[in-house]
């Protein structure tokens, strides 16, 4: 039996009625979670009421998920865990900024947001009166609610996992320190993305980065193509955390729409842009926000957020992947049956060690590149020349037996990959393949390093022998 991945799972169910979901088509585009419009919208009511409630009443959630569990039914026993987690996962983000909140005390410094962001029109007494209050667990349980999208926010202007969570940490600590300066005017949304925007701004400031182009390795064989773009601080996205947004502000769909933008060729492509057009592209052609808005949050006149827009999108088109007619960076939210068949075979070629199937797969002109890594090849034959060695038991490259798991990373089909060493009984945690696939082959595979497989739900190590799979 194989692990229990993504698409393990032959009977999707409905996430609000438990019922079975439309079939899957092949069309490009993401996949339902809701059997019906009606599901679809009764929890986007269930989010909403959930978000914006107190923290005693989540605490009261927590406990009745609690005392309704009953492990009779696997699968219903692991749905209800789940739910559980989720509640817990939030009380423990509210429980955060209360806490951060109340270390930071009511300091200006490093504050860039001392007004409200644009004049709406629309009041929000209530939530002025939150944030006036100086309640530590009244503002945690109000801007909590924003956290996932203000980090793939964060993450879309930097780059990096790791950087996007230091990052909304560190605007909802400036939301609690300037929260004076919040007159309801906008909405509470709207000025955190103001604050989450400035605070990548400064930080894109300090550390000045810069993408590169990868330069040849001494004693490696790279391939003759031109090498690739050289990010070595991009990091994967885990769909579990995109399958998280919600918000007040937008419909379910809305919020789905905003994750087509998420695949690492937009991410590659964007980190080429200076980052005052970076924030512009993004706020008017990711966010859909009018230009009269992006301006009053970048504090620039329209003229200037519409000039930096024109000059954007052809920079972007640029660096865009060219495999594929008419690819832009709209990608897709989930990937296809094609993708999923392609990355099952994947795994099969890798985990048996089958070079030639593997080869099959690929494009001729295939790129692999490894973050922060120097190592990249952009060409079939380079890239099967590199890791046959590593495939080999016989050469002294060879690294030891491999066990994929099948995930998905930045809407992205994508393989965690183990490895058991020679001479012990343990698969531990070692790459993060990231698949780009076009008409059925891999054109692009962007190898991580595996620090981050915690935030994709896998863990660091695999004792399960091949047997059972």
């Amino acid at each position: 039996m194989r692990w229990p991945g993504r698409w393990a799972m032959s009977d999707e169910r409905c996430q609000v009625c438990g019922g079975p979901l439309p079939a899957r088509s092949e069309r490009r585009g993401r996949s339902s979670l809701y059997c019906s419009p009606a599901c679809r919208q009764k929890a986007y009511r269930s989010r909403r009421t959930s978000a914006t409630g107190d923290v005693h009443e989540l605490i009261a959630e927590v406990e009745r998920r609690v005392r309704a569990l009953e492990p009779r039914v696997p699968d219903t026993f692991y749905g209800d865990v789940t739910d559980l987690s989720s509640s817990v996962g939030r009380l423990r983000r509210i429980a955060r900024v209360a806490r951060d909140a109340a270390a930071g005390g009511t300091g200006d410094a490093d504050s860039v947001t001392p007004t409200s962001v644009t004049e709406t029109g629309e009041t929000a007494g209530d939530e002025a009166a939150t944030m006036l209050s100086g309640d530590e667990w009244a503002f945690a349980g109000l801007v909590e609610q924003y956290r996932r999208e203000l980090q793939v926010h964060c993450y879309r202007m930097v780059g990096s996992y790791d950087d996007s969570d230091d990052l909304v940490q560190e605007t909802l600590l400036r939301a609690w320190r300037n929260r004076d300066g919040f007159e309801g005017r906008s909405t509470v949304r709207a000025w955190l993305y103001r604050i989450a925007t400035n605070a990548c701004l400064d930080f894109l400031r300090r550390t000045k980065r810069q993408p590169e182009r990868y330069e040849p390795v001494p004693g490696i064989d790279s391939g003759h193509g031109d090498p690739p773009p050289k990010v070595t601080w991009l990091q994967p996205y885990p769909e579990e955390a995109l399958s998280q947004l919600s918000t007040a502000e937008a419909q379910p769909d809305d919020v789905a729409e905003s994750r087509e933008t998420i695949e690492l060729a937009f991410l590659v492509a964007i980190q080429h842009l200076p980052p005052k057009q970076r924030a512009v592209l993004i706020l008017r052609d990711v966010l859909d926000w009018s230009a009269v808005d992006t301006a009053a949050l970048l504090e620039m006149s329209v003229a200037s957020v519409n000039s930096a827009l024109q000059r954007a999108r052809p920079t972007m088109r640029e660096y865009l992947p060219k495999h594929g007619a008419g690819v832009d960076w709209s990608g897709v939210t989930r990937p296809t049956g094609t993708e999923r068949e392609v990355l099952q075979r994947y795994i099969d070629a890798s985990d048996r060690a089958d070079i030639s199937a593997m080869a099959d797969l690929l494009s001729p002109d295939v790129v692999l590149t490894m973050p922060p890594n120097p190592f990249w090849f952009v060409s079939r034959d380079a890239m099967v020349s590199f890791i046959t060695p590593s495939a080999d038991p016989a050469s002294p490259q060879f690294l030891g037996d491999w066990w994929h798991v099948p995930t998905v990373a930045n809407s992205m089909p994508a393989a965690a990959g183990y490895v058991r060493r020679p001479g012990t009984a343990v698969y531990r945690a070692q790459v993060l393949d990231v698949l780009r696939i076009v008409d059925g082959a891999v054109v692009e595979i962007t190898a991580f390093e595996p620090h981050l497989f915690p935030a994709f739900g896998l863990p660091m190590k695999l004792s399960d022998p091949p047997s059972s799979r």
